[in-house]
């Protein structure tokens, strides 16, 4: 009976760690808190992380979206300007071949990209970047709005360099990160959007994020 007791036992165990695992297959990113609450009458500490707070802004058609309107979604996420020559043209063209590979889960993903230099990049001229490079993806918004108020989301939440540099090419400096933000507004991931195997890896993750923590599949 003794043996049977402790059988049982270590399936239950190996049961909750794969249940475990499951429920987190990605890593949560961001500075948090250690809070204390109480479970079953004892206190017990609890890791904390941030999650991106509510905004809106202008998308290239002139339609102003909110992060409320976008809620249930997977978010991919960058930060850009049109006329950057540098790393910005190698990220839209990576996410593009994301937006791609990704097809089969259009209805659950949502691409982003924040303009840096709004001013300049008004909805028409938005609309004429995506012209450019040929994109045809119905669950990508070209995001633009106050500049200072991106900087700070850039910064401040979205944890990528997004600021002004004169001694940059183009007068701004920005992160190239792709971000991965799960439908809770956590941070998930974080990749290179001009390396085309750390692409490949945000697909798998992305992949991995929808079917072990809410159940879709795709292809």
């Amino acid at each position: 009976m003794i043996r049977i007791g402790l059988l049982a036992a270590l399936v239950l165990l190996s049961v909750a760690c794969q249940e475990k695992e499951k429920k987190h297959v990605l890593p949560f990113i961001g500075h948090y808190d250690v809070v204390e609450k109480e479970v079953n009458g004892e206190k017990v500490e609890d890791t904390v992380y941030p999650t991106i707070p509510p905004f809106a802004y202008l998308n290239q058609d002139s339609v102003m979206i909110s992060s409320e309107a976008m809620k249930g979604k997977i978010w991919i996420a960058d930060f850009f300007f049109t006329s950057c020559l540098t790393i910005c043209p190698k990220m839209t063209s990576q996410m593009k071949r994301l937006s791609t590979m990704t097809k089969d889960l259009e209805k659950e993903i949502q691409f982003m990209s924040f303009s840096i230099n709004p001013d300049i990049d008004q909805p028409s001229r938005l609309r004429s970047y995506i012209k450019h490079f040929g994109i045809e993806a119905n669950n990508w918004y070209f995001f633009t709005g106050k500049e200072e108020d991106i900087h700070f989301l850039g910064d401040k939440h979205f944890l990528v360099n997004a600021r002004p540099d004169l001694g940059s090419q183009g007068g701004y400096a920005h992160s190239e990160a792709f971000v991965l933000v799960d439908r809770e507004g956590y941070i998930r991931g974080m990749y290179n959007g001009t390396d085309t195997e750390e692409v490949n890896q945000l697909e798998k993750d992305l992949r991995k994020l929808l079917e072990h923590e809410y159940g879709v599949t795709g292809k």
